[in-house]
């Protein structure tokens, strides 16, 4: 990736100028420059000859810039890593390993007591507002609370959960009757509890198009509703 993006860069002429600037500075343990501080360069930097630019151009020049220049971004991607795993960046495969760290130091911090006396330890949370959700959600889900209202998602989690209970207590009687010799009836309640989910499939729809995103639920399926029942 940085070997890619290196390429890119070197194909031009103001960023190899501002590459030259970067590294220096990131030698010293600088940060980056931004991308618009290349506009400023100074005339001598601008109005380069024509034997430096060809031999800028020549495989062994670009060569060794683009290895310089994705030594400079291995070094800043790696200074985003925590601690523990710099100089290990290769090895880092997925978020896992940073939420790893992240767990460790947490088990670090409670063994030494660090989360001990706590300002507002054995107090009642504040819930009166969410920090995490947008301002004017926040106001109306306030608003709706003092009136004894729920948002709409709410109000239709719970009604799909409790039409979900019943239709599986009313599949169960159905398919008691059948194995207890009853075959008759079987075809028609089973069409029209195939109705019926089909119904709540549709609610269990709707309410993942409002829901807030890690909400969703699945819809049921009538193959694993019967072997739910068989069992």
């Amino acid at each position: 990736m940085a070997t890619w993006l290196a390429r890119i860069i070197v194909s031009s002429p103001k960023s190899c100028s501002l590459f030259q600037r970067s590294s220096a500075v990131v030698g010293r343990g600088g940060s980056m420059p931004r991308l618009a501080s290349s506009s400023s360069s100074s005339p001598s930097s601008s109005s380069s000859s024509p034997s430096s630019s060809s031999s800028s151009k020549s495989p062994k020049a670009e060569k060794k810039l683009v290895d310089r220049l994705s030594a400079v971004i291995d070094a800043v991607n790696d200074r985003k890593l925590p601690p523990e795993l710099r100089g290990q960046r290769n090895s880092v495969r997925s978020e896992t390993d940073i939420i790893n760290v992240v767990e460790q130091r947490i088990w670090h911090s409670m063994e030494e007591g660090q989360f001990e006396n706590l300002p507002g330890k054995g107090k009642p949370l504040n819930l009166s507002t969410n920090p995490h959700a947008d301002p004017a959600e926040d106001t109306l889900y306030r608003i709706l609370s003092k009136n004894g209202c729920a948002p709409e998602w709410v109000e239709l989690n719970k009604e799909i959960r409790s039409q979900i209970s019943e239709w599986r207590s009313t599949l169960k009687k159905a398919w008691a009757n059948r194995c207890n010799g009853d075959h008759s009836t079987w075809i028609e309640s089973s069409e029209a509890l195939k109705a019926q989910l089909r119904d709540i499939n549709n609610k269990v729809f709707r309410y993942n198009l409002i829901v807030p995103f890690g909400r969703q639920m699945f819809g049921l399926k009538w193959e694993k509703e019967m072997d739910r029942v068989k069992e």
